[in-house]
């Protein structure tokens, strides 16, 4: 199978490639997926994109009229692309339903830890042969509260970390798993008024967009730690913003933006006009910000690259993965690999 792959940093060119095994002709790209470059894909039979190309209903058009049959996803998310469109032109989609939630709870922990002693200030500080031990106070997780907003697999993981640590977990969840004791049911009410810590593992939706706002930020504790390494629409930055300057939110650790889509992954050093909300968020003394990069080790990226090319495997047979198809066999009628999002594994 033709494919182009759009986006493409060059650390994933090696995972790619591992996984490829030179069964299907694809061509690596860095240009992300715009209607001006969605000329390479003329003569192609597939794209192989990710969350920050634009898959929107003009460039689904463009990709048809250049014989596109197949879109793939490198991502758990599908939200950047118009599924509606892909249908209208007989398109169908593939994205990686989930891999190893170990990373992102790795990461999540890490952002926590971090903020919490003062880690940034006090190795700028070394660089600088500035060794005091002023104003580097944290505290310890033993016995704190964390509040876990979702209970999928990156939200299960992150719990079993902070249990190990001695902390307290509360949990929220439409779908609350069973037989985990460590973990305390609570409403979301009682979870953000109750908790210390406060992470986020939910993918984004219409109902869970902007979860985090002004109203649900009047319920937390004072100076409480809240942590997002899932999407960056469930924060309502112009809020959060509010928070922590008036000393509601403490600490604030998050791996995505709300308008990340055209700044991260890229390097906007030199840009004359920056973002001016992130900027601020920057500025902020008890804030720590990663560039979506909470997934980024070298297990996750070969799974990937292996999903990825396994759903070109699908698509030259042209059939659905029966493990994972929505209708339970083998058909054609169904979506490659049966397009879901992982409760929280979703967004990346």
């Amino acid at each position: 199978m033709k494919a182009v792959a759009y986006s493409i940093k060059p650390f994933e060119k090696e995972f790619l490639a591992k996984a490829n095994q030179k069964k299907h002709d694809i061509t690596l790209i860095s240009n992300p997926l715009v209607i001006e470059t969605a000329i390479y894909a003329e003569g192609k039979d597939a794209v192989i994109v990710s969350l920050n190309d634009n898959v929107s209903a003009d460039v689904v058009q463009k990709l048809a009229r250049y014989g596109i049959k197949y879109i793939v996803t490198r991502s758990t998310s599908t939200d950047h692309i118009d599924d509606v469109a892909a249908a209208k032109y007989s398109i169908k989609l593939s994205n990686v339903p989930s891999y190893p939630s170990q990373s992102i709870a790795e990461h999540t922990v890490a952002l926590a830890l971090a903020l919490d002693r003062k880690l940034m200030t006090a190795d700028r500080r070394s660089h600088v042969f500035d060794f005091r031990n002023d104003e580097l106070i944290g505290f310890n997780f033993f016995e704190k509260t964390v509040g876990l907003i979702g209970l999928g697999s990156t939200g299960l993981a992150t719990a079993r970390i902070f249990n190990g640590m001695g902390c307290k977990i509360l949990g929220h969840d439409l779908s609350f798993p069973k037989d985990i004791p460590y973990i305390l049911p609570a409403t979301l009410e009682d979870l953000l008024a109750s908790s210390d810590i406060i992470s986020l593992h939910i993918p984004l939706t219409e109902d869970t967009r902007h979860i985090i706002q002004r109203d649900t930020l009047e319920q937390m504790k004072n100076g409480v730690m809240l942590i997002n390494t899932s999407r960056g629409g469930l924060i309502n930055t112009k809020d959060l913003l509010i928070a922590l300057k008036n000393g509601k939110i403490g600490y604030l650790g998050i791996d995505v933006y709300e308008f990340e889509k055209g700044l991260f992954y890229e390097d906007h050093e030199n840009d004359m006009v920056k973002d001016p909300l992130i900027k601020e968020l920057l500025q902020q003394p008890n804030v720590l910000i990663t560039p979506h990069q909470a997934y980024l080790t070298k297990e996750v990226l070969q799974e990937i690259a292996n999903k990825t090319i396994k759903n070109l495997d699908l698509a030259q047979l042209d059939k659905c993965d029966g493990d994972n198809c929505t209708c339970g066999q083998n058909c054609k009628t169904h979506n490659l690999d049966g397009i879901k999002n992982d409760k929280v594994d979703a967004g990346r």
